[in-house]
């Protein structure tokens, strides 16, 4: 007699108390960022200011500290979708603490664009509410170039850099959930020496940018926030003109150069300054390929400058097109040269340059020039077979193989990117935005650019005009950009709540 035995179902659930207890662990870490610009205010006497962020410091400080305290997970593991839900969740605790001193001080008029603006600061999109900046106060204007440079490298990889206890509990889901590109390369070992030595080189290149911009026309204070904003690529600045206000080409050049870095893979870098590696030059197909956009792009641009007149000495005219086309693929958004107001060609050709995007694993938004790359060759390869159609071909990339499974993953996020461009833009225009106009900003929000066009939000008002739900709608696809789309779209499938 043969007993019939049913197998044992062994089913998991997402560890809902572990996600939360981390987040604890992050809160506590944006309360530790925060006594930087209450120690600007201090500085500059702003003693109210600094008042603000010792009440917000308490606050976030506090509910970090009751998140960890008291929320006791049976389980310490974290798979990869807690590791998922907690990098799309970490964004938005980040930003609905990070607007507490813009609430407390009323720069901004509520909620919507509390968090609008912070999850622009912290996704590097530059997109603001406020219309006159250089009217706040210093010490929140250098926490919204702070929240840039937090975002810049990111808030999951600063947090797996001081908090080894992660890099066995999840580590790497959380690592490959955050880093951009299409394969995540770790320069070390273990996940946690990846995440210092990334941070390393950010600190290296910030302290770098900081010094040399101070021997400009800068102050110490406007060095450090410009140095924030341009090493995240994020954009945001203290003055209403941006880097008009200086017209300095010292300055230009400074900050284009740490533009054109940042916009670089920082494993690259790594293995160039550190390892000694300068066969990466060589190797690297990407690299080639973002140094060589940038040549065409310069040259592109300042033709048409010199064909239209548009300045009145050459070497500027060099280093105009040389800084704008470096700050749209790079998606940086500092500007010299309102092209606008001279017609649509640079203007429509900077917005090409701004939806490819600088290298994976840079700071730099946009769809990224890797998957532009695989793209193109992954077409060299069809066309190919269409003539040659017994013929194997394989797509590869630095002198590697791209596995196929690589390859559809990329095309698959090159059509979801251009959806959720499009259904965005197609909301927008339910409030009255022209068509153009809609696509252009889904486009800067999601490539986190954030330039302004047209009339709702390309005035001087910027993105203060938008309806509330505009907003809200955009301040979301920051996000979705930021965490290159599955991170967050996998959130909305049914199997990922779905018993293992």
């Amino acid at each position: 007699m043969h007993l019939l035995v049913s197998p044992r179902k062994f089913t998991q659930t997402i560890n809902f108390p572990m996600v939360l207890r981390v987040v604890g662990w992050l809160l506590m870490i944006e309360a530790m960022f925060m006594l930087a610009p209450l120690a600007v205010s201090l500085i500059m006497g702003e003693l109210w200011i600094a008042s603000v962020f010792g009440v917000s410091v308490a606050v976030t400080l506090i509910a970090g500290m009751v998140m960890n305290h008291y929320i006791k997970p049976k389980s310490k593991t974290m798979r990869k979708r807690e590791g998922l839900l907690l990098t799309a969740t970490v964004w938005v605790f980040f930003s609905i603490f990070g607007m507490l001193p813009f609430l407390l001080t009323g720069t901004v008029s509520g909620i919507t664009d509390g968090f609008f603006e912070t999850m622009s600061g912290f996704t590097t999109t530059g997109a603001s509410v406020i219309v006159n900046v250089e009217a706040l106060p210093r010490g929140i204007l250098f926490w919204r170039s702070m929240m840039q440079w937090i975002g810049g490298m990111g808030i999951i990889l600063f947090t797996l850099a001081v908090l080894p206890m992660l890099n066995y509990k999840g580590g790497v889901s959380l690592f490959n959930s955050e880093v951009t590109g299409i394969t995540h390369e770790r320069m070390r070992p273990r996940v946690s020496q990846t995440a210092k030595s990334l941070w390393m080189i950010y600190l290296v290149f910030t302290i770098i940018l900081a010094a040399l911009l101070v021997l400009g026309p800068m102050d110490w204070y406007d060095a450090l926030c410009h140095t924030m904003s341009t090493v995240s690529t994020g954009g945001f600045s203290t003055k209403n003109n941006g880097l008009h206000f200086w017209h300095d080409y010292y300055t230009d050049i400074v900050i284009m150069v740490f533009m054109l870095l940042c916009g670089i893979n920082f494993t690259i870098i790594y293995n160039i300054v550190v390892r000694g590696k300068f066969s990466e030059f060589k190797r690297s197909d990407t690299l080639k390929w973002y140094l060589f956009i940038v040549a065409i792009g310069s040259i592109v641009v300042f033709s048409r400058i010199a064909y239209m007149g548009f300045v009145d000495t050459w070497h500027f005219g060099i280093i105009l097109s040389i800084f704008d086309t470096i700050s749209a693929i790079t998606s940086t958004g500092f500007a010299t040269y309102d092209y606008e107001q001279e017609g649509q060609f640079i203007f429509f050709f900077l917005i090409v340059l701004m939806f490819f995007g600088g290298m994976a694993g840079s700071t730099a938004g946009g769809a990224k020039i890797d998957r532009f790359v695989v793209l193109l060759k992954n077409v060299k390869n069809e066309m190919y077979k269409v003539v040659h159609s017994n013929a194997v071909t394989t797509v590869r990339l630095d002198g590697r193989s791209v596995p196929h499974m690589i390859v559809e993953k990329v095309l698959a996020f090159l059509s979801i990117y251009v959806v959720v461009m499009i259904a965005v833009a197609v909301v927008l225009t339910l409030f009255g935005m022209p068509a153009f106009d809609a696509l252009f900003n889904s486009l800067s929000a999601i490539s986190n650019i954030g330039f302004g066009y047209g009339e709702m939000t390309g005035g001087p008002d910027k993105f203060a005009m938008l309806p509330a739900v505009c907003k809200w709608l955009l301040a979301i696809e920051m996000m979705v950009g930021r965490l290159e789309i599955f991170t967050v779209l996998a959130l909305f499938t049914p199997g990922f709540w779905k018993k293992d």
